[in-house]
């Protein structure tokens, strides 16, 4: 068993922009398979620039905020409870649109 709480975690900075902040909960090794499962917070205006995961499967939780994840050349909003899997090898993005803090919850599963 092992219990977790964000109030008792560090921010980092996300690997693909470290001006972005995230909160892991659990890493690789932790779970069979997970690569990573956190909490990650996009100011105002800002984007997670376009990346690809050759090797993952991630999937996105919105707790809260507004923006839109561009799969490929598909633009996708995200509000409070939108999941959206991104698959291996799909080229995505994540722009905040509002004007408060987009949270996203998220976990990342080997392919």
């Amino acid at each position: 068993m092992k219990k977790i709480s964000t109030s008792e975690l560090p921010r980092e900075g996300v690997s693909h922009d470290p001006q972005i902040s995230k909160q892991v909960l659990l890493r690789r090794g932790d779970v069979p398979h997970l690569m990573t499962f956190a909490r990650a917070t996009l100011t105002p205006g800002q984007t997670a620039r376009a990346h690809e995961h050759a090797d993952l499967f991630e999937v996105f939780f919105v707790e809260s905020g507004a923006g839109l994840m561009k799969i490929g050349a598909t633009e996708h909003s995200l509000a409070p409870g939108v999941c959206i899997v991104v698959e291996p090898t799909e080229r995505h993005e994540i722009r905040n649109t509002s004007a408060s803090d987009l949270v996203l919850n998220y976990f990342g599963i080997e392919a």
